[in-house]
């Protein structure tokens, strides 16, 4: 079990507040004080593992995947919920929950730049790495800023509450610009993945450098800046380290496999000691569950392709009444539906029933769906990618969630080949294929490079594929946002499964609304506009 995924909230407090004592001052024998936290350096070890505990969280993946096309919050009217359906203000919640926790990992990540040379006898080359992953976390920070506020405050060093009042914001373009010089200078500090002991498994690499900088790029739509670095880490293995893809597309996702070949970098989690579970509120009722909270939407089903290797409205095959079969594996290894395997705690299998009407005995019936305000699902399915089965009966689990891996890598390098108009048959063997084999395609019609395509139909293969690829894995958002496609896929009635008006309708759900003039940015928080008037105007569309 390795030492930077123990998380330790109980001392960041002390160990980054300034006591204001001379000289003469007695320094405090109960309590640690500047003069005395960074003399240890087991705790300035605790600062770089606060750091890493505030880049990233489950609960920020599955809440960005519900900013999505890919789940419907059913229970409540969450932030999300409130953002996708366009009546989200300035006063919502997530908008200041996103800022303020954005603003306090940096502010860990500065302490820790200011500090880290009075650690006394540090190994050079423990040091030199910590301070490199130090500046990824930041430059990571800064990303989720740029991308939901777009121009934000920006500043590299701690600074004071006063300052924090009168601080401006600054360009996006600014920020993405440093991001980019950060992670060039970086990559050179950084050990690759096979330059990291076993015991140090997690921890940011020179590869991981490397994916940040292709998405960074891909969110800004430089192509050729894409191509760059994702031909890095397939082509230089040596210098980056060795990644392929896991063996089977479901294993990837198990705690067994962690840290396997596939995974660049993931957000650590320990069983027993920091865990997630956020499957009990989106896994079968009768797997253990305690209600649907969120669930999968129509359209990410639709989205995968047959076995044909086509699109459901174009394979003849494809029958509306028995829809789950003759279907992209990927599909039944991310979604529960009706008919569907469920692996139990207990190492059973089980049918999952889902259509109303069926279901021999009362455990199969608690996965009925029944209407959008029931325990069960509101759209006829259940989350089943990222399940644990070593969890806990409550579905809290240590399963790492990751945050790049291959498989992102090969898609990114196949779209950017694609816009640039270069996309071959060997580019698409050595990405969507090798994808589609890996997810148990066989067909040559799903296989082959599709030579006869567009590339605006070229354009939406890739497209899809990301979709089917990378589902729940909290990127799905983005993707929509940096194609500006909002109001191709955020503006419409959100469906589930064809389980209404006796399994003749699909469920209808909420209408989402975007705002093309609005909502590919987020409103100030109205809490950070009251209090620093330097922050105005706001985003457009929102009041200031």
């Amino acid at each position: 079990m390795t030492q930077y995924k123990y998380f330790y909230l109980f001392l960041i407090f002390t160990a980054t507040s300034i006591l204001s004592c001379n000289t003469l001052d007695p320094i405090p024998t109960d309590r640690f004080t500047d003069e005395t936290f960074w003399q240890s350096f087991e705790n300035s070890e605790l600062i770089v593992n606060m750091a890493y505990n505030q880049m990233y969280s489950a609960d920020k993946m599955w809440n960005d995947e519900a900013l999505s096309d890919n789940i419907y919050e059913g229970r409540s009217n969450t932030d999300q919920r409130a953002i996708r359906n366009g009546i989200a203000d300035p006063s919502l919640g997530r908008f200041a929950d996103e800022w303020k926790q954005a603003y306090e990992g940096l502010k860990t990540c500065h302490v820790y730049l200011a500090n880290v040379d009075r650690v006394p006898e540090m190994d050079p080359a423990v040091k030199e790495s910590r301070i490199a992953e130090i500046r990824f976390i930041r430059a990571f920070i800064y990303f989720r800023l740029v991308n939901f506020y777009g121009d934000v405050p920006f500043f590299t060093k701690d600074i004071t509450l006063e300052e924090s009042y009168t601080v401006s914001r600054t360009p996006k373009a600014t920020i993405l610009d440093f991001i980019h010089t950060e992670l060039n200078e970086i990559s050179t500090l950084l050990p690759s993945r096979n330059g990291r002991p076993a015991t140090e498994n997690g921890r940011i690499t020179k590869g991981a450098a490397e994916a940040f900088q292709a998405r960074a790029y891909l969110y800004e739509s430089n192509w050729n800046k894409v191509v760059e670095h994702t031909e890095n880490l397939i082509n230089e293995q040596g210098t980056y380290g060795a990644y392929n893809l896991f063996g089977t597309y479901a294993g990837l996702f198990a705690a067994a496999n962690e840290y396997n070949q596939e995974v660049i970098l993931d957000y650590g989690y320990v069983p027993s000691l920091k865990m997630w579970g956020k499957l009990y509120d989106a896994a079968p009722l009768s797997a253990g569950a305690r209600l649907n909270a969120y669930a999968p939407l129509q359209s990410l089903v639709d989205n995968y392709i047959t076995l044909n290797g086509l699109a459901i409205a174009n394979d003849a095959s494809y029958n509306d009444n028995n829809p789950y079969v003759n279907r992209d594996p990927r599909l039944a290894a991310t979604v529960v539906f009706h008919g569907g395997q469920w692996q139990n705690f207990g190492g059973n299998t089980s049918t999952i029933y889902i259509r109303p009407g069926t279901g021999s005995n009362q455990t199969e019936r608690m996965d009925l769906y029944v209407g959008p305000s029931a325990n069960s699902t509101s759209t006829g399915y259940y989350v089943k990618k990222y399940y644990d089965v070593t969890a806990t009966q409550e579905y809290q689990t240590g399963l790492n969630i990751i945050m790049f891996r291959y498989a992102d890598i090969l898609l990114m390098y196949a779209e950017a080949k694609n816009e640039l108009a270069k996309l071959s048959n060997e580019d698409w063997d050595l990405t969507v294929r090798a994808l589609r084999q890996r997810a148990g395609f066989t067909n040559a019609n799903a296989l082959n490079y599709p030579s006869t395509a567009s590339q605006d139909q070229l354009r939406t293969l890739i497209r899809n594929e990301r979709r089917s690829e990378l589902a729940l894995e909290g990127l799905r958002y983005y993707d929509i946002i940096r194609w500006k496609a909002g109001s191709t896929y955020l503006n419409s009635e959100v469906n589930g499964a064809k389980f209404a008006n006796g399994n003749t309708a699909y469920i209808r759900l909420d209408t989402r609304r975007f705002d093309e003039n609005r909502d590919y940015l987020w409103s100030v928080p109205r809490s950070q506009m009251d209090i620093n008037k330097n922050l105005l105007p706001n985003n457009p569309g929102y009041a200031n």
